[in-house]
């Protein structure tokens, strides 16, 4: 699988990923080949490229709520971005409480986990696909920690909401989120209270999401001014915003993986609510049977049981030495653990389910 840009796409190509309109309607699927009028569509879309499969390349695997959580993704930034623009120009959005009541009623409410698979960004696109994918993360986690409807409905508002300010920064400065200078840093803060600005211009928000993106400005810019009783809302918006900033895939911009995100959210409960961690942890699938890890040995190895008390010491096949690794007990974790996934060219997480099946 390769990525090629919009403007290096040519005729024929195999798509390794299925293109939709902003109704959701599919355009093309996995393994089409794309036609000149393809090519046009993806341009007019403003999509920054396409994943193509190699000529010889099988069809990767995807379940039906993988494929059906990434159409949810294209239509939804479509809808998100109109509404966000809006209230830039200081007008009213049309549609916040419909994609709101959609994302809770979508994920708001499941006992399962999911797999929370990233999208690409561009600089143009940053806060359309971040505030989406932090709203559906917000209502995951409110689910689990017990939220009512109205509360749920109140997070997952604010995760939309929460970086409008940035759309009034220059796009390079829009996902730039480390080595920022510190006239940079000032600027990002600014923008983060104009947006509260904004949305109070452009309508009538809800109290408590108001409080919410207030204490969540504070929080993030101005943690001098944050006041030491945080509510519910707030540790739930900083849990789900800083794991999908840190996942996050961008053009020339290398991700962090999912267990290095686990790792810094697990190592800051200063900053990061443990309970509202926990919650993520409980509501998105990382280490689970099929997944391909490296260890600390240098080894290659497969998760064959998942840790629902410790997500980092799942039970590991070793491919090297065909031995079996429980990381639940203690005398293995001291000397062999989860150095991080591997992961496939569209940042997908790799799984071998076939060689799962042999040990199952």
């Amino acid at each position: 699988m390769i990525y090629v840009k919009s403007e290096n796409l040519k005729v024929g190509m195999r798509l390794a990923k299925p293109i939709y309109n902003k109704k959701g309607v599919l355009l093309y699927d996995r393994d089409d080949k794309i036609t000149k009028q393809g090519i046009e569509s993806v341009k007019n879309f403003g999509l920054i490229g396409l994943y193509i499969l190699e000529p010889a390349e099988p069809l990767p695997p995807m379940s039906e709520e993988e494929i059906e959580f990434e159409r949810f993704q294209t239509m939804a930034v479509f809808t998100l971005r109109e509404d966000l623009d809006a209230i830039m120009r200081g007008e009213a959005p049309d549609n916040l409480m419909k994609q709101t009541n959609e994302i809770v009623s979508r994920f708001g409410n499941l006992y399962h986990k999911i797999n929370f698979n990233q999208n690409l960004r561009s600089t143009e696109d940053y806060v359309y696909k971040h505030a989406l994918n932090v709203a559906i993360l917000s209502a995951l986690i409110a689910h689990r920690a017990g939220l009512d409807v109205v509360k749920q409905t109140e997070v997952v508002v604010a995760a939309l909401l929460h970086d409008v300010g940035k759309l009034s920064l220059k796009s390079e400065l829009r996902g730039k989120m480390e080595n920022l200078s510190e006239e940079e840093t000032a600027l990002v803060a600014k923008t983060a209270i104009i947006g509260v600005d904004k949305i109070s211009n452009a309508f009538q928000m809800p109290a408590g999401v108001k409080s919410t993106l207030m204490q969540f400005c504070q929080l993030q810019y101005l943690p001098e001014k944050a006041p030491t009783a945080i509510s519910e809302s707030v540790r739930i918006l900083v849990v789900a915003n800083a794991y999908d900033e840190v996942t996050s895939m961008q053009l020339d911009v290398s991700p962090h993986t999912e267990v290095e995100a686990v790792r810094m959210l697990l190592d800051r409960p200063d900053l990061y609510d443990a309970e509202m961690v926990n919650h993520l942890l409980n509501s998105i699938k990382i280490l689970y049977p099929g997944v391909c890890v490296e260890l600390t040995n240098m080894e290659k190895g497969l998760v064959l049981r998942e840790n629902d008390n410790d997500i980092l010491r799942p039970v590991v096949l070793g491919f090297e030495h065909n031995q079996v690794y429980n990381m639940e007990l203690d005398n293995v974790y001291s000397g062999i653990q989860i150095k991080n996934i591997m992961k496939t060219m569209d940042n997908r997480i790799k799984v071998d389910p076939e060689r799962l099946k042999e040990y199952m």
